[in-house]
């Protein structure tokens, strides 16, 4: 993919100073936050959205709201078992979790944890033939070197590594989360975050809307801790925003094109889907393939170029991840669907229920 620039497109300015914080902070009672994934994928509830009205639904009537022509642009990245669990050669527990590589030479940045504070040198077995050697800290957390004795990072995480689930998970098992922490169509290894809002596809719900005359397409991008991480400054337009790794194929580009030249509707699966979408819009509303780092940041204001609807989990509070779907359906809209949602038993976060949302007006 040579031809792709890896530097990303000037993005539109938007007017972020008058929101704070505050604004995007709700209370969620802790039994609403699902400790499970629904039996079946696709039988989570739905909530869609529209300017003036909305609905209950299950996920597997979401055919009903798609026609064709549409186009559904899923992540396909796949989660790594990022996270290793060790005993510093002192005796005290440490917990890594490497991030992305730095290098094709073992380097990675990683972040960890541990009865102690840290410090570069130390050398940490995780299994035989498998260390971790902390080299540096900086920004991040740190830079560590692994070795893996002829096998790749990769393969080894496989053998010892542990899915990183988020922290508020608690009552799931490895087994199921093995297998359901994972959209079914993850190919791209590279995510410490699953792109949650594709969990609940099933095959036979992608037959359908084939069937149907909704094409899919999917682009890359490497979830990373940052997803998890809520905004701290109380002006948010002094958040600093993670940065992840993105790609846009020129098929995919072709496709989302050619959907907008057909007067169909490009619907993001997920808000990393989202922005990687937005990150390769020109200011025409074509995408270009691209590929590299991106650190988008979206709030109300946003002027969306690519985005015609949105499927989306339930967000936590203070998060990025709200503040994106406030800038595309409006705060006050926000506020009552949230509400609406925690009154009539919606399940939150990772493994609970989904969205979909039509924007307030079109692009």
């Amino acid at each position: 993919m040579a031809e792709i620039p890896l530097t990303s497109p000037s993005l539109p300015q938007y007017p972020s100073t008058a929101w704070r914080l505050s604004h995007f902070d709700y209370h969620l009672p802790a039994e609403r936050i699902a400790q499970q994934p629904a039996t079946i994928r696709d039988r989570s509830r739905l909530l869609v959205s529209l300017p003036q009205q909305r609905y209950d639904q299950v996920f597997r009537n979401l055919p009903e709201w798609l026609r064709p022509g549409d186009l559904l642009v899923m992540n396909d990245t796949r989660v790594i078992p990022a996270r290793l669990l060790a005993n510093k050669p002192s005796g005290g527990r440490i917990e890594i979790l490497l991030l992305h590589p730095l290098d094709n030479a073992g380097a990675w940045q990683a972040m960890a944890t541990g009865s102690k504070r840290i410090h570069p040198g130390l050398q940490i077995p995780i299994a035989p033939g498998l260390t971790v050697l902390f080299v540096e800290r900086n920004q991040e957390g740190f830079r560590v070197q692994i070795e893996s004795n002829g096998e790749t990072v990769l393969q080894a995480l496989q053998r010892h590594g542990h899915l990183p689930l988020p922290p508020y998970i608690t009552g799931s098992s490895a087994a199921q989360d093995q297998q359901r922490y994972q959209t079914i169509y993850a190919r791209q290894p590279g995510a410490v975050a699953a792109p949650t809002a594709g969990l609940h596809f099933t095959s036979s719900l992608l037959a359908r809307l084939r069937a149907q005359g909704v094409r899919t397409t999917t682009v890359t991008l490497h979830v990373g801790p940052g997803t998890f991480q809520p905004v701290r400054e109380e002006e948010i337009h002094r958040h600093v925003m993670h940065r992840e790794q993105a790609i846009l194929s020129p098929h995919a580009a072709r496709l989302i094109n050619q959907t907008h030249a057909q007067q169909g509707r490009v619907v993001a699966v997920g808000t990393t889907s989202l922005r990687v979408l937005e990150s390769a819009a020109l200011p025409s509303g074509r995408v270009r393939p691209w590929q590299g780092e991106t650190g988008l940041f979206i709030v109300p204001g946003y002027r969306f170029r690519t985005v015609d609807a949105l499927i989306t989990n339930f967000h936590l509070p203070r998060s990025t991840l709200l503040m994106l779907v406030a800038a595309l359906i409006g705060k006050r809209r926000l506020d009552r669907d949230y509400a609406h949602a925690i009154n009539h038993g919606y399940r939150f976060y990772s493994y609970g229920d989904a969205m979909l949302l039509f924007p307030e007006t079109k692009r």
